[in-house]
């Protein structure tokens, strides 16, 4: 089994059923957060900073068994957070992640490009 560093969590936690707890974590090891649940990782987003107020969200990937949870939506919005604490603009080039910044406004103040 692999082993992953995380920084602190971000507070945000779904509760699907109460077997399931999904906590999301920012990696130690490379620019992105984690989605884990009873340890394990099951979904994971990634991006490039660029410059001192961009960055670029380059992939985002839910497990099979995990997907349609909001998993990858909760991971795009933990980058979200993140990027209007940094007072930073996000350019999604990651197809899922464009997918949300398209369908919800609530990225509109962070949104760089509207890439369609």
């Amino acid at each position: 089994m692999n082993t992953v560093r995380y920084k602190k969590g971000l507070g945000c936690v779904i509760l699907k059923n109460m077997s399931d707890v999904v906590q999301y974590f920012m990696s130690e090891t490379r620019n992105g957060f984690d989605a884990i649940v009873s340890g394990q990782k099951v979904g994971e987003i990634t991006f490039v900073r660029v410059g001192a107020d961009k960055l670029i969200i380059d992939y985002t990937g839910v497990a099979p068994a995990y997907r349609n949870r909001h998993i990858g939506l909760s991971l795009v919005r933990n980058v979200a957070s993140m990027a209007r604490t940094q007072h930073r603009h996000v350019i999604a080039l990651c197809p899922f992640a464009r997918a949300m910044f398209n369908r919800f406004s609530e990225f509109d103040d962070i949104r760089l490009m509207n890439a369609h």
